[in-house]
């Protein structure tokens, strides 16, 4: 079972590099200036349950790398990073078919890799691993949880850069400033320690007991 999934995640990775290489020079950097560039961060949190969990079977994935280097904790925007940003983006979002943890594992929240299938979950872990794989700062892609439009739980991808937080979605292509879309910010890993969690809101630092989890 092993083998198959090594075999799996090989050929998605060679599909990867081969679909970003041919849309590399389709993108533009789009640089914006404004007062609200980064996430406002408010003091430590407790990490979702999925994400305790999935830490627990993967040890490895999840642990920070010492000590950590300020110049890792975001990355300069290029046009060849922009390019690449996107087409992960576009091309876990093109691959993976969203489908509940519920209809995958019978269990209400399973974070992991997707092969084929998963939730949002699933997709951002995927975006990360593709990226921190093309030389992208660990440090400077961070999971995070938010309120959708419908106060339903929801998992993105923040990258950080030099022009501020970029959000990563299953659900559309484009990529956002995080202040441009319409999602309530929770909380994210901390660039730190992966392990460690900072709440995106007051409410969330005051309410520090409870686990939001993400959703589709």
């Amino acid at each position: 079972m092993q083998i198959r999934q090594k075999l799996a995640t090989a050929a998605a990775t060679a599909m990867m590099v081969t679909f970003v290489s041919a849309n590399a020079a389709t993108v533009n950097v789009v640089n914006y200036t404004n007062e609200q560039a980064y996430t406002p961060v408010y003091g430590q949190t407790l990490p979702p349950v999925g994400y305790v969990n999935f830490c627990a079977r993967n040890a490895v994935e999840c642990r920070s790398a010492r000590p950590v280097s300020k110049a890792r904790t975001s990355f300069s925007l290029t046009p060849k990073r922009w390019s690449e940003l996107k087409q992960i983006n576009l091309f876990v979002n093109t691959q993976v078919v969203p489908v509940s943890d519920q209809e995958l594992y019978n269990v209400p929240e399973h974070w992991g890799y997707p092969a084929g299938a998963g939730d949002c979950e699933d997709y951002v872990l995927l975006k990360k691993r593709y990226l921190e794989g093309l030389g992208f700062p660990a440090e400077a892609l961070l999971i995070t949880v938010v309120l959708d439009e419908a106060g339903d739980g929801h998992a993105v991808l923040t990258a950080r850069t030099d022009a501020g937080d970029y959000i990563l979605d299953n659900r559309r292509d484009a990529i956002r400033r995080w202040s441009d879309t319409r999602y309530q910010f929770l909380k994210r890993q901390s660039q730190k320690d992966p392990q460690i969690w900072m709440a995106l809101t007051n409410k969330e630092r005051r309410r520090s007991t409870s686990v939001i989890s993400g959703g589709s």
